[in-house]
């Protein structure tokens, strides 16, 4: 039985990896974070629209996470709802790359408008998959190898990602607008493909259902109870709202080095490379020391690495100091994304773990939204630099909070577990 329970879990860790590493690949034709903003930045000089563009996907991300939750609790089996899902957050990349390709039929105005409409779906696809695909990897991955499957998954799509950036400044650059935009979703949708096939293959028993049908009651109740009284996850919540003011400012630097020194897609493109090769490198070695040391001081590390990097931003006098500001943005990134998400898995027993991965992600989605318009306002009326200062100033403010006031969420874990075993 442990060598069959061997093979399962290396067979899970492979074809998972594998489905993040072309997922990611993916993402680096069509990133959130650079060729996106630049897309719209061609129709629009609103700051506040492009600001928008990452926190539409985060905020579609989280907030339909406990509106599915108690519908998640009650599958015997993860996979088939994540396959179903998983299609709405792929398909739309389809309709951006139409968008693009008929733009100058359809003109910016309605070119906004459909871009939008695609994000959004986008967003929200992949909000109502991330519950069920959560609670299946908690399911198959062990709690000790969490941090290290995350770190190397997030390490893949970040190396497959730094080679669809560079793919995709060299389309920019050799093709006219907005064909150059339409090839690069175009190519996004071929490794969705490939990422589909490999999440497809995962191996998963059938389960009793944590939560029995028709108690919608009981669920709410269970919500209410986490709320009230784990402190130590309220304290998680603060956090992970602050750290949405901490990085408002990571969406605008694509934008604000084009407009202020002069740099061109290629260059933007290479940005976007530098920004994954951080997050290939930091993701396992994060995830790794998480696992062995705690995920806290990681997560900590993580976000005085986004305040130095919204520092440097707002007085910086090159474009060169911009290789360093996205290489600190790549470790922020990993540290509130990949370390984030592990903390989140272990919070909480087993039947607790799809409301608690619910509360974790929805709860925090109205700040996720406020925080880039905000951004965009200030950007707008007082300049970038106000932004990027604005957002270091939230990150130490994260930082005090995180290792202040919140434990160590594995070891909160295992002494809840044992209080219960001793009883």
């Amino acid at each position: 039985m442990e060598l069959d329970y061997n093979k399962t879990f290396i067979h899970n860790f492979i074809v998972n990896v594998l489905d993040g590493a072309f997922f990611g690949f993916a993402l680096g034709f069509a990133s959130f974070v650079t060729l996106l903003p630049l897309f719209v930045s061609t129709m629009t000089n609103s700051a506040i629209l492009i600001g928008l563009i990452p926190a539409v996907h985060t905020v579609g991300w989280q907030f339909p996470q406990l509106l599915i939750a108690n519908h998640v609790s009650k599958q015997k089996k993860f996979l088939p709802l994540v396959l179903w899902l998983t299609i709405h957050e792929r398909l739309p990349f389809l309709g951006l790359a139409l968008t693009a390709w008929f733009l100058p039929i359809i003109g910016v105005k309605i070119g906004l408008i459909f871009t939008f409409i695609m994000l959004i779906w986008q967003g929200l696809g992949g909000g109502f998959t991330a519950s069920a695909w959560q609670a299946m990897i908690s399911k198959i991955i062990p709690g000790e190898r969490r941090g290290t499957f995350l770190g190397t998954q997030a390490s893949a799509s970040s190396l497959l990602g730094a080679l669809g950036a560079v793919l995709s400044g060299l389309t920019l650059e050799r093709f006219t607008h907005p064909i150059n935009f339409s090839l690069c979703f175009i190519f996004a949708c071929i490794p969705m493909v490939f990422s589909f096939i490999f999440v497809a293959q995962t191996r998963e028993e059938e389960s009793i259902p944590i939560e029995p049908k028709n108690q919608q009651h009981v669920f709410r109740h269970k919500l209410r109870d986490i709320l009230r009284n784990d402190m130590n996850f309220r304290w998680f919540l603060i956090i992970r709202m602050l750290s949405q003011v901490a990085t408002m400012g990571f969406a605008f630097y694509t934008v604000y080095a084009v407009r202020n020194y002069g740099m061109n897609v290629g260059l933007a493109g290479l940005m976007t490379g530098i920004l994954m090769a951080t997050q290939i490198v930091a993701n396992p070695i994060m995830g790794w020391i998480g696992d062995r040391l705690g995920h806290r001081i990681v997560m900590g590390a993580g976000v005085l690495a986004a305040s130095i990097s919204t520092v440097l931003a707002s007085f910086a006098t090159h474009i060169s100091w911009f290789y360093i500001i996205y290489i600190l943005a790549g470790i922020a990134n990993v540290a509130l994304w990949t370390i984030s998400m592990t903390m989140t898995l272990e919070f909480g027993s087993e039947s607790d773990r799809p409301a608690y991965i619910g509360l974790a992600n929805t709860l925090i989605s109205p700040i996720a939204i406020l925080a880039p318009l905000l951004g965009g306002w200030l950007a707008d009326n007082t300049g970038y630099p106000i932004t990027f200062r604005i957002s270091a100033v939230a990150g130490l403010l994260t930082v005090l909070v995180l290792l202040i006031k919140l434990r160590n969420t594995r070891r909160v874990v295992e002494d809840y577990s044992w209080q219960i075993a001793s009883k």
